[in-house]
């Protein structure tokens, strides 16, 4: 049974270096871009965009709308 426990321990922390990973290979290409004002301006853009979408899909995910 302990070792069933280990196993399970394993796989957040498979999960969180994986999503750091993912994130740090998007993210020093757009850092190196930054010096740039148009593109500054557009990965701002697309930081905004992003983050009212996300609201956006989640607030629908938890709302209930009526069965009519």
């Amino acid at each position: 049974m302990r070792e069933f426990f280990v196993n399970v321990t394993r796989y957040p922390r498979f999960l969180i270096a994986f999503s750091l990973g993912v994130i740090n290979s998007v993210a020093e290409p757009l850092a190196q871009r930054r010096s740039n004002p148009v593109t500054a301006v557009a990965l701002i853009g697309a930081l905004i965009s992003g983050f009212i979408t996300l609201g956006l899909v989640l607030r629908a995910m938890v709302t209930s709308a009526p069965l009519s």
